[in-house]
């Protein structure tokens, strides 16, 4: 996208008497730091005094300073998902997930220009890490609940996701795109929806999957200048690394009038060479080049050692495998944004002067409280149990959530933090009856009779099997987090435990670090006694190899691995029952709130998807419990993604779900439920009642596999876009104006109230498979009782479009489209027809080459790289692997079948109808040694080869087929 360096540019440069090495510092005459000019005329300017030494220090993410030029040094990087991370305390907003729930861009615009302020706010002192690029927002689409990092995206609806990611993206810019507050990075292209094997799954993304969802969720963000580029994801798509995905450039940058710097993710380059993960290259030399020109400017990997990369660049131009321009181009977009981000403006630009007075103001405090209860979302609400009166003074506030905060692992540092219990305290002006229902235990080894016993410490003591039976000391209280894991947390100085060195310590305020060394399982043996063993993500990997279960490793007892058959029996003296006290805390109170959920970096986090999502077995049965003993319970969710409940929904009568929302959870928990606030958030995903609702997570065909509300023909627990509200709402008729659809929506209750009107749509007939319905416009509307406004829902032709894989581009069918309205994706109050005069897709021409990847339907075939370049192909996974060539006008008689194919040795059988229909050809394969070396076979074709026909492609294992044709 950049230009070479004009030949006005040096005659300026002369002009200004200044050479193109240079030697002052900051000289104001230079070209490169003059406001006035355009950013094109800027960036060509630096370019021409930078060597080439100097040109590629800059493709590192830790970017030298160039002194003779007065330029500092520049990061990339700095996280901002939900709040500035990792520099220090700073307002700490409600999970991306929650953000989302809002339905509402203007406030999430809010937030996002809050956050950028604070990035802003740290640079007079620049902590380390700090950086005026942002890794945010993440836009992946959440089509699996189970993914370890649902909590880092918007919603399983790419349009959603996408108008989330442009208010929060314009509010990190600050709306200008030629003077940056900020420069966010969307995370991560393209794919990524699973953390199992991150580096080495390929997400086959068929063209219709590729350009109607995933695509769909980055493009608008980037077409709106809302966000400056992109980060290129761990997984492989169709086969090839998504770091030398050639649609960076391609496809990113064509959204957009701007440079866009481009990321690698942390460590990707290292995954591709030979030593790697992915050995897709031999040398890093190739594989950093093969990026480069692929699309990536900067390399995020070796921390802050940038040789590796700058050694592995300057061998590869050394080489002739880059050119100098190639370096230029992705410095050029690098400094673009250093340009238009004011670095080398006088004062700092713009946005200069913003100081650390703004990092968690009162005014962004005031917006972390709306945020986090306008994303609260009633579920269930029977026989008006919400919201409760302030005047009931008596309530019981009790689960393993009440009275804590926990951060995720891309939160910033809670500055402080309001608990469900301080916020519903606050909100009465009493204190408030409460306990954490978790059990206190002691464990005692049957062989020897010592208790495991912590230190009292601040910061802990080495585990040690030396205590008696008394004491804070030996006890332990247990959080049930599911899937068999508990976190420990020691009564004697209120750490939690977690591996350190060879042994075990309580040293933590909170489960967390990058392999979450405080889970443990408590497994029960038949004899009745326990087995502790220790589950930190690092047992995980492929390279542990220790032990991991729990006994005494030395004379003094003290605590580490070792194998299962020399591992310590403990009974598990329950000291105190947690469902007991929480029972007896609600009895006789007014009203009893129960706080579940999950811990953010459990069972779900980066690295780490989810093996189920139910609620922990512990946390159901201390609800179901609590309700038995007082009948006007209210249970809050608070975690990170749809969660199957079980009974659980069925017994409570009200449900408020929230995520993990930041430092003013409590507060705002507490407005909504006591009605200061009426909740209007609403589901942006699909909660199923069983995980057998789902496919593989690896399986990323959505139409093929009926995922998300779009294709999903089962009952689900709650729909997407649910949500209730304390009023009632009234639609009237849907009416077409110019440029959409009105419908009036009327308050009926005697509570003010927003509701979130919302639009799909549904294509009655197609040639392809449709969604079932699909999200085109929305709007969160605040209605006092009685108030009736008109709401205006955009929707034009062109948002009926889907890709058409026969032609290669968008297509509005004629035909008759639904549209509907109302307050979910189920909850229809309004519809209407809309007859469109749009085309009618042609049978397909085989007789024109045709790639294979653009099938109509499939079984054994994997989508594969065509070459490590670029291109995709069709390889089959199984023998009678076939592809569906559906609606093919043959004409009066095909004679001959050409097909580019590669890899293993096989054949390729032309049928018609099905892929065990009539045989009308093969085409035998001889193979070839490498599978991006293709040869052409052809076969001679039946007199059957005739008329408007399904062509099936059968092909044998190994085989892989790039292009074809029957002519």
């Amino acid at each position: 996208m950049r230009r070479a360096v004009p030949v006005l540019a040096l005659t300026l440069i002369a002009g200004l008497g200044v050479t193109a090495t240079g030697t002052a510092a900051a000289d104001p005459a230079y070209a490169f730091r003059n406001p006035k000019l355009s950013v094109d005329r800027r960036v060509d300017d630096l370019l021409t005094r930078l060597t080439l030494d100097e040109k590629i220090s800059l493709l590192h993410q830790y970017q030298p300073a160039i002194p003779r030029l007065g330029i500092k040094p520049f990061k990339t990087g700095t996280e901002a998902l939900h709040g500035v991370a990792w520099l220090g305390e700073a307002t700490v907003f409600p999970q991306a997930v929650g953000l989302a729930s809002t339905w509402d861009p203007q406030l999430i615009e809010r937030v996002g220009s809050a956050v950028g302020d604070e990035t802003r706010g740290f640079q007079q002192e620049r902590p380390p890490g700090w950086g005026l690029n942002l890794w945010a927002p993440v836009v992946n689409p959440l089509r699996d609940p189970r993914w370890g990092r649902n909590e880092e995206g918007y919603s399983e609806d790419p349009y959603l996701t996408s108008e989330m990611a442009i208010a929060y993206g314009t509010g990190l810019t600050g709306g200008d795109p030629d003077h940056l507050k900020t420069a966010p990075t969307l995370k991560h292209y393209l794919g990524n929806n699973n953390e199992v094997d991150r580096t080495t799954t390929s997400s086959d993304l068929r063209p219709r999957v590729l350009k109607e969802y995933e695509e769909q969720a980055f493009k608008p963000a980037i077409e709106a200048d809302a966000a400056t580029g992109v980060m290129s994801s761990y997984n492989l798509v169709n086969g090839r690394p998504a770091t030398v995905n050639p649609a960076l450039d391609d496809e990113v940058r064509t959204w957009s009038s701007y440079d866009l710097l481009n990321v690698t993710d942390a460590y990707a380059p290292n995954n591709l060479i030979a030593t790697g993960s992915q050995k897709y290259y031999d040398t890093l030399a190739e594989g950093n080049a093969a990026a480069l020109k692929a699309g990536i400017d900067s390399f995020t990997t070796d921390d802050a050692n940038s040789a590796p990369t700058t050694t592995a660049i300057k061998s590869a131009v050394a080489a002739g495998q880059l050119k100098e321009s190639d370096v230029d181009t992705a410095v050029g977009h690098i400094l673009s944004i250093r340009v238009r981000l004011g670095e080398f403006d006088p004062g700092g630009g713009k946005y200069g002067s913003i100081d650390k007075s703004v990092v968690n103001s009162p005014a962004h405090q005031k917006l972390a409280r709306k945020a986090a209860a306008d994303a609260a979302v009633l579920l269930k609400n029977s026989g008006g149990a919400l919201p409760l009166k302030t005047s009931a003074k008596n309530v019981a506030v009790v689960g393993p959530l009440a009275d804590t905060l926990y951060t995720d692992w891309y939160s910033g540092t809670l500055p402080y933090g309001i608990t469900p219990k301080e916020g519903i305290a606050a909100k009465l002006g009493t204190s408030v009856t409460s306990s954490e229902g978790v059990d206190r235990i002691a464990l005692k080894n049957v062989s020897t009779g010592a208790y495991v016993t912590a230190g009292s410490d601040a910061d802990g003591e080495p585990l040690k099997e030396s205590g008696t039976s008394s004491g804070t000391a030996v006890q332990f209280d247990v959080f049930d987090w599911g899937a068999g894991i508990v976190t420990l947390r020691s009564a004697a100085n209120g750490e939690y435990v977690g591996a350190k060195g060879s042994g075990f310590v309580n040293d933590q305020v909170q489960p967390g670090g990058w392999f979450v060394q405080q889970q443990f399982a408590l497994e029960e043996q038949t004899d009745g006694t326990y087995l502790l063993r220790y589950a930190g993500y690092e047992t995980r990997e492929p390279w542990w190899s220790n032990p991991v279960y729990l006994g005494p490793t030395g004379d003094d007892g003290t605590l580490g691995l070792v194998t299962k058959e020399e591992a310590a029996r403990y009974t598990k003296d329950v000291v105190r029952s947690g469902t007991e006290e929480a029972v007896a805390a609600v009895k006789g109170k007014d009203t009893a709130v129960v706080v579940v959920g999950s811990m953010p970096a459990i069972n779900g986090r980066e690295n780490d998807d989810r093996e189920d999502m139910s609620l922990a077995p512990s946390q159901e049965a201390l609800v179901k419990a609590v309700r038995k003993a007082n009948p006007n319970t209210v249970v809050i969710v608070e975690n990170s993604y749809p969660t199957t409940l079980g009974d659980l929904q069925k017994n409570v009568p009200a449900l408020l779900w929230t995520t993990h929302a930041g430092q003013e959870t409590g507060n705002a928990l507490a407005d909504v439920l006591f009605g200061d606030v009426n909740p209007a958030g609403r589901l942006t995903q699909t909660w199923y009642r069983s995980e057998s609702d789902l496919p593989s997570i690896l399986e990323y065909d959505n139409i093929k596999h009926d995922r998300t509300y779009q294709y999903f023909k089962g009952d689900p627990l709650y729909e997407f876009g649910h949500g209730l509200s304390y009023t009632s709402f009234r639609y009237g008729q849907l009416k077409r104006v110019d440029g959409g659809y009105e419908v009036a929506v009327t308050n009926t209750g005697r509570r003010s109230g927003d509701e979130v009107v919302q639009l799909y749509t549904h294509q009655r007939t197609s040639r392809d498979k449709q969604p079932l319905k699909q999200l085109e416009a929305f709007q969160r509307v605040s209605l006092k009782p009685g108030q009736t406004r008109t709401v205006k829902l955009k929707l034009s032709v062109d948002d009926l479009a889907h890709w058409d894989v026969t032609r290669s581009k968008w297509v509005v069918e004629s035909g008759t489209y639904d549209v509907l309205v109302g307050a979910s994706s189920e909850d229809v109050r309004a519809r209407t027809a809309l007859k469109v005069r749009g085309e009618t897709i042609p049978a397909r021409d085989l007789s024109r080459v045709t790639r294979a990847e653009n099938f109509d339907d499939y079984a054994g075939v994997r989508l594969v790289d065509e070459s490590k370049a670029r291109g995709t192909a069709a390889g089959a996974a199984d023998d009678g692997a076939w592809l569906k060539f559906a609606d093919s006008q043959l004409g009066s008689r095909v004679p001959n079948f050409s097909a580019r194919v590669a890899g293993a040795a096989g054949k390729v059988e032309i049928r018609l109808g099905s892929p065990t229909g009539e045989l009308v050809g093969t085409a035998q394969f001889g193979g070839t040694r490498s599978p991006y070396t293709y040869e052409t076979v052809t076969a001679s074709l039946s007199n059957a080869a005739k008329g408007r026909q399904d062509v099936y492609l059968v092909l044998d294992n190994g085989l892989r087929l790039s292009t074809f044709s029957l002519r």
